[in-house]
This record gives C-alpha cells, structure tokens and sequence, in this order.
C-alpha cells in the first residue's frame, strides 16, 4: 500500500522530486570535492613536511654500537631503524625510527632511549608529521592547526548542508501533512508514516548522491590541475599531483547518506507525532505570527512590499541557511579580495617599487667572505650588467657619548628610553650597535661617488641618519641625524666584549685621523670618518631606527681585511647586487642570471633571485590564493542558494492558498509577479548589503593601519570581482524565485483551489 502510495505521489509531484534530489545532488557534490580538496592538500602537507624535515618519525642523536642498534631493530613497534648520514656529524649518530603503531610512539621512544643507554634528551618525535596523522603529544608547544583546520571546515560544511536538505524535505513533507493526517485517522502508525518517508527520500537521493560524488571527484582534479598550472612558475617543493583514494569515496558517500537520513529523518519525526486533528487541519500555508508594517518598502513598492516582508518573515526559518550563508560567502569574498589588493599595493609601494631602482639581481653566495671572493671583477664585466657590488655584514659596538648626539637626537630623548639588550651604559656614554657593511673597493668608491665624499680606500662611511620608529606612519617615518658628525674617527670594537675604562675615547674620536689604529688587546679597531651622510649606498637593505640604535657603518673589504681580527663577527656569507640595464626585460635578466650562474656555479653554492620573476611569482601567489579561496566562498554562496531553490519549488503546495486569496481580492498576475521580485530583491540584497557595510569599516580601518591613501586603493579596488559575485547572486536567487512563480502564474484561481493531491 505505501509502495503504490509513494509511487504515485512521486508521479504527480514532480517538482517535490526535482526540489530534493536537487538538494541531495549538491550536498553529495560540496562533500565529495570538500573530501577530494581536502584528501590532497593534506597529501601535500605530508609530502612537504616529509621534504622539509624528512619522513623519520622517531629520532635518536648520540653513540648507538651495533648490539644496541640491533636490539633497537627488534623492538616490537619499530618498523625500520637506519642511519641519518646528513644528520650524523661523525661524533654523534643520528637514527632515524619509522613505527608500525605510530599512536604509541610517544611511550615507545622513552623506553626505546633508556635501551640505548640515553637521556630523553637525546630522543625526538616528528611532531609536524605526526599531527597530520592526528597523533599529538600534550607537550608540544607548538600551534599545528591545519589537519584539525580541515576536520572543522568539513564539519561545518556537513551541518550546513544537513539545514539546506533538511530545509527541502520539510517543505515536501509538510505540504502533506492533511494526507498523513486523514492515513493516521484510519489507523496509520506514526513508525509507518516515517518509514514511508524515510523511503521515498532515499528513493529520491540514491542517484543524485552518486551522480554528485562522482562530479565531485572530477571538479577536485580539475581545481588542483587549474592551481598547477597559475603556480607553474612559483617555487614550490612540489606540486600539487592528484591523488584519490577508496576511502575517501566511502567517507564522502557515506558522509552523503548520512547527512541526507539525517535531513529527512527530522522532518519525518516532526511529522509523525503529530496527532490526527492537528494534521487534518492544518492549511499547509506560510504561518506569520505577527505580521510587519515596513514603512520603507511600502513606501517604495506600495501594498506589493509589504506583503513581500510579511511572506519573507513567514520563511525566516526555513530562509535562515540561505541569509547566513549567503552573508558569510560575500562577507569571505569582498573581504578577502580587499585585503589582497591593499596588501598587493603595500608589496609594491613598500618593496618592489621602493627597492626597483636598488637591485634586479640579487645573489646570496654561502660559505665565504668577501676577502676571499675574486670574482668580483668577472661580474663587472658580464653583458648587460650596468652595476655589480659584493658585500658582506658583520656585528661590532661602538660607544658614543652625549657629545656626540646630534642636538635633534637629545631633543628626542637620546638614549634615556634605550633598552638595555640595544643600548649598555658605560662611564663615557653608551655602547650601541655599529652594524658594519663590507662593500668591495670598487663598489665602495662607488658609493663614495654617489655621496659626493672624497674616494678613499683607508676609512669608514657612517650613515648618519636614524628614523623614528613611534611614528606610527612607516611609509614617511619622520627621521634625524644620529650623531652631530663632528667627530674625525670612528672606535670599533668586537661585539660582546666588556668595556674597559678608557678615559680618552672622547679625545681620540675628536681627534685628526690617523690612520688604521687596532689593538689586538681590547679586541678594538680605530679608523677615520671619510664622510657622515644620511644616504645610504644603493641595496636593497634597510637600516637605522630608533628602536634599536643602530650606527651603521661602512667600509671597503681593503679596510676589512686589516680590521677582521680584531672586530670579527661577520657573516658566513655574502651578497651580490647586480643592476642590469636601464628599462630590462625578463629575458634579459634570465640572461643575466644564467651567466652569473655559470660563473659562480663551479665554486660556490649560491642562491640567486631575480627582480622581475620575483615579483612574478609573488603576483602569481596572490592570484592562486585569490582563486583557491574564492572557490570555498562559491561552494559557501552554493550553500546558500540551493537552499532558496529547494525552498522555492516548494511554492505551488506551501503558498497556493495566499495567492488564491491575493487573487480573489482583485490581486493581477502583474502585481504577484512585483511582490515575487521584491522578495527577490530582498533575500539577495540584505546579505549583500550587510557585508558590503562591514567590508567597507574593514577596508576603512586597514587603509587607516597601512596609511595608504584611499584614492590609491579606489584605483585598484576590485570592482569588478566583487561587482560579478554580487549579479551572481541576484542572478542565482532571480531564477529560483522564477521558476517558482512560473509554477505559481501557470495556475488559475480554479486549479489552485482543487484537492491537493495533484500538482
């Protein structure tokens, strides 16, 4: 009897049918590619941490003889023990440790380090790999969010579609409550209503949740090739290869079926404990508690408003996944389109253009000082390169005295608000840090040029500037001179080293240089001050704020090479700026970049960027976090709109009667079309409106935080993006509201009014 009862009503109620399968296809579609998306970018973070910090899951460090290593190997949960190589330093071992139960590795280890005779100190865990196998240690201070990240975004989105379906089957299910009612009268049970229907929904979802897991899976793999190929020239460790697995088709079916039993299940329970006479009569139609009286849309759209926000009051609740989502999909979007564009204006304004006269070639060479780099005078003479200068940092302090403070750094407080890790009072002033920058000699009388100081090889250039770091506007800082630059040289000293009591420091910095004065005893070296200046030579390196009392310093390597014993502290590695070509293409700085290559590749181990690829990549990185975020925000507005389109085909059973009455009335077809628009309007446009009003204060306080100009931003706002996410939206709810009325408009007063087992 059921059978032939749910057959039938399927038959003659097909847009019921089309409403929930419609509902189940895009809740198994949003779950199947959230499975595969999430599958593989969890994939990826396996593959990048193994590359990163290598797949070893257990570590020991410390001297491990052959019976140990073999007592190791048969210990019970150790899959594989084998030495690390590139760890091991030829004192200390290091052995690597894969388990087969890696939920007891933090038990195991201890054990496994008193076995080896070692501390637990000498025994580490993987913790990055391990989290992402859902295996943490309560100790481990760090923040690993992105497994329990991508486990709450599926959940989210789970709920959310349990409320869109649940939404479809109420409204199918409701609109035959007299049915049940008059079934329940001749002796219906409520376990068999809600078996019926139980029935008849996965009946209606069987396909469509197979149909959306398999179209689900192909809109994964062609997100992931599509990310390919916008980071195709972006330096990764690996891309980002699609992967699937069984598992995860059982998890994101069952994750399907059970959201649509779920969905259907609670409306079915509803439905069945309500008694023989509440069912009978109840009418079907839209109840509104308290009806409204919107001033503004009556004024706007005369009676046809006001009765839009009653009816939308009406379906608030079943309206309530479609506003939310809606809200938060364009909130997401506009926001973060925002936040890109003022941080892709901050990058350029800040970095590439602020540096773009300062460097197109940049190269980190490792392991080697300036002193001993010959190479120099070779990348000089490479094609296409207009300026080539090496250098290289180093640590060193120098005390400056109250005398020497420029009359605009007293006026700023001097040294009184110094912390004590910058700035160490001493009996003649105050020791500061005095970064020294080691250029080449030919770079160095280039810089001399540059400044307009006399080109000399026996001295140091001070950089006689400091900026204000409390001004809170960091594009403009307001900056002063350092020292008041009266003084003919300059006292290094090795970094770290005490100060002694030497009543003559003022004496012998004011004093006429002398010449290259060092002393092997109070590790100290003496030379004179070429020139002080507030310009710095052209690298793309920033120095001097107020916040740590830097006194930079620079000088040739000729002078580095007299001074290095006594001063020390320099780096392991140095720099290399190469400035191509007035107005260079990117082919002509690959060029460039190959030929240094070449040069430097047969004796160092160098790291090379360059200007234009940089900035390439870094636009091409925004853009494929832009579209991959921007996907989540279209599956979230999905949401939302599949919610007002199951909600809309239920319009002939739950709203036949309000219209019936508005035609009776002398209601046109004309004006029921004008109260379905503004209903339209208004269930997309509050969403929109609301996050447009919150974007805006966000826009408003992050120009504020980066003082960057709002006619700037205006220029490059994202109109446009954001402009076709708003028509998509009134596109999307324009059509469902459409296709409702037209089931509406095809009826007459006469048809609406007939028994309604027939649609």
């Amino acid at each position: 009897m059921w059978k032939d009862y749910s057959k039938s009503y399927l038959k003659n109620n097909r847009a019921s049918a089309i409403s929930v399968m419609m509902a189940a296809f895009i809740s198994a579609l949003l779950l199947s590619l959230l499975c595969s998306l999430f599958y593989n970018l969890w994939g990826y973070e396996v593959e990048r941490v193994k590359a990163e910090t290598g797949a070893w899951e257990g570590r020991l460090t410390g001297e491990i003889g052959s019976e140990v290593l073999e007592l190791i190997q048969n210990y019970g949960n150790v899959e594989q023990a084998v030495w690390n190589e590139t760890c091991s330093d030829g004192q200390e071992g290091v052995l690597d440790l894969y388990f087969k139960d890696k939920r007891s590795i933090f038990a195991d280890m201890p054990r496994i380090a008193e076995m080896a005779g070692l501390s637990a100190d000498h025994a580490a865990c993987n913790y990055e790999l391990l989290n992402l196998y859902l295996i943490r240690d309560p100790k481990d201070p760090a923040l690993r969010w992105v497994f329990p990240f991508f486990l709450a975004v599926f959940l989210s989105a789970c709920l959310s579609l349990v409320m869109v379906i649940h939404n479809a089957f109420a409204v199918t299910m409701s609109s035959r409550i007299r049915q049940f009612g008059i079934f329940s009268s001749i002796g219906a049970a409520p376990a068999q209503i809600r078996t019926c229907l139980l029935q008849e929904s996965f009946l209606l979802c069987a396909l469509p949740i197979l149909a959306g897991n398999l179209l689900g899976i192909l809109f994964g793999m062609g997100i992931l090739k599509w990310t390919n190929v916008i980071l195709e020239n972006v330096e990764r460790h690996l891309e980002l290869p699609f992967m699937y697995h069984p598992l995860i088709l059982i998890l994101s079916i069952l994750a399907s079926v059970i959201t649509v039993w779920i969905s259907a299940w609670i409306p079915a329970w509803k439905m069945s404990r309500l008694t023989p006479l509440e069912t009978i009569k109840n009418a079907g139609e839209l109840q509104l508690k308290r009806a409204g009286n919107s001033r503004i849309l009556s004024g706007l759209f005369g009676i046809e408003g006001e009765l839009a926000e009653n009816a939308l009051k009406a379906q608030k609740k079943a309206l309530r996944t479609a506003s939310i989502s809606l809200t938060l999909s364009f909130l997401a979007f506009s926001f973060m389109m925002c936040f890109f564009s003022i941080m892709k204006i901050s990058q350029k304004e800040t970095y590439f253009e602020k540096y773009q006269d300062a460097w197109d070639i940049m190269a980190e060479v490792k392991g080697t000082g300036l002193e001993a780099f010959e190479e120099i005078d070779s990348l000089q003479r490479l094609p296409g390169v207009r300026s080539c200068v090496a250098y290289q940092k180093a640590d060193a302090g120098r005390v400056v005295t109250q005398e020497e403070l420029s009359p605009e750094m007293q006026a700023a407080g001097g040294m009184e608000h110094a912390m004590s890790e910058y700035v160490s009072a001493v009996s003649d002033g105050w020791l500061v840090h005095a970064p020294v920058v080691i250029l080449d000699d030919a770079g160095f009388l280039e810089y001399c040029g540059q400044i307009e100081a006399e080109p000399r090889l026996d001295g140091a250039v001070i950089l006689n500037q400091i900026q204000d770091a409390g001004d809170p506007n960091f594009r403009k800082r307001r900056s002063f001179p350092y020292l008041a630059g009266d003084s003919g040289t300059t006292m290094l000293r090795r970094a770290g080293t005490d100060i002694p009591d030497n009543r003559d420091i003022r004496e012998r910095q004011t004093a006429e240089p002398a010449g290259i004065m060092h002393s092997r005893e109070d590790q100290t070296a003496e030379l004179p001050v070429i020139v002080y200046t507030q310009k710095a030579p052209v690298l793309r390196e920033e120095y001097g704020t107020l916040d740590y009392y830097e006194l930079v310093h620079f000088i040739p390597v000729s002078v580095w090479k007299e001074i290095k014993g006594q001063i020390g502290g320099s780096e392991e590695n140095i720099y290399i700026r190469i400035l191509a070509e007035d107005k260079a293409t990117l082919e002509e700085l690959n060029e460039v970049e190959e030929e240094l290559s070449r040069l430097l590749g047969g004796r160092y181990d160098a790291e090379i960027e360059n200007r234009i690829q940089e900035r390439m990549d870094n636009d091409n990185m925004i853009h494929g976090m832009t579209m991959i975020l921007s996907v989540f925000c279209i599956l979230l507005a999905l949401i939302g709109i599949g919610n007002v389109f199951s909600n809309t085909f239920g319009f002939v059973r739950q709203r036949r009667r309000e219209f019936a009455r508005l035609l009776s009335v002398g209601m046109t077809p004309e004006g029921m079309k004008k109260v379905f628009c503004i209903e339209a309007l208004m269930l997309a446009g509050r969403p929109v409106l609301s996050a447009l009003l919150v974007t805006a204060a966000a826009v408003i306080l992050f120009l504020k935080i980066s003082y960057l100009d709002p006619m700037v931003f205006i220029r490059e706002a994202p109109l446009l993006p954001i402009l076709a996410f708003i028509l998509a939206i009134f596109g999307f709810v324009g059509l469902a509201y459409y296709l409702g009325a037209r089931k509406i408009m095809e009826r007459s007063l006469t048809d609406i009014l007939r028994d309604d087992t027939v649609m």
